[in-house]
């Protein structure tokens, strides 16, 4: 028997990284899932819809299909987004309008289709995604950090105002992941070697983050055995947030 029998999932941004991991983790328990991304990527057993979510009309007919697809919605897992680099001076209005309107909008036009489905589960969650950037000041992510910044707030404000529909919604806060944007990150570096030991350092126990423990932390917040965990944070950051460690040597 997996965690997940009988139960559905969304995930968006499943075709690649932490969604692609957090999508084979819940089939591998049980699930049946639908990935909602821009492409056709995902697990090769799970079906996919299309839809850019700074489109609200597009996200509706997504998610829509996914709910008639899986017969109902148990597990909403808000994945999908978009990284900014740069300090506050280095971003256009239109730049900041682009991100936030996918990172925090996207979430909310997802969210807001898929809540009538969800409240007529008997096991229904959210799961936000979110990162470091939120709760810790990480230097050239002034606006990938505020986007992030806006998510966690918002998980809070959903898991108040959800609470009495009995859908509970948390979010997970990565550090410095593994994944393909990650990577596009160091290989626009001007010495990637030395750009990934710098972010492996910053993180306590001394590496990146793998996308599949990251899943690992979806998956647990979205499972029954979570079901008197609501509005709670959960960080897979190595010890980033909360710890302050003596240098090594």
């Amino acid at each position: 028997m997996g965690t997940f029998d009988g139960l559905s999932a969304l995930v968006t941004g499943g075709a690649s990284g932490i969604g692609l991991a957090t999508a084979r983790l819940l089939e591998a328990e049980g699930a049946r899932v639908v990935v909602l991304d821009l492409t056709t990527g995902g697990p090769d057993d799970a079906a996919r819809v299309c839809a850019d979510l700074s489109d609200d009309s597009a996200v509706r007919a997504a998610v829509g299909t996914a709910i008639s697809t899986l017969g109902g919605l148990d597990i909403l897992v808000n994945n999908a987004g978009i990284g900014a680099q740069g300090g506050i001076e280095d971003n256009s209005d239109d730049e900041w309008l682009r991100v936030l309107d996918v990172n925090v909008l996207g979430l909310v036009r997802v969210t807001r289709a898929a809540l009538p489905a969800l409240r007529a589960s008997e096991h229904a969650a959210i799961v936000n995604v979110c990162s470091i950037a939120a709760t810790a000041g990480l230097p050239q992510r002034a606006l990938y950090s505020s986007s992030k910044g806006a998510v966690l707030a918002l998980t809070l404000a959903m898991a108040a105002d959800l609470l009495p529909d009995r859908v509970r919604v948390n979010t997970v806060n990565p550090g410095t992941a593994d994944t393909p944007w990650v990577g596009r990150l160091l290989e626009s570096a001007d010495d990637p070697a030395a750009e990934r030991a710098a972010l492996e350092a910053r993180q306590p126990h001394g590496r990146l983050v793998t996308a599949e423990e990251v899943a690992a932390a979806i998956c647990y917040l979205a499972s029954p055995a979570a079901a008197s965990t609501t509005g709670t944070t959960l960080a897979v950051d190595g010890g980033m947030h909360g710890l302050r460690l003596r240098p090594r040597g």
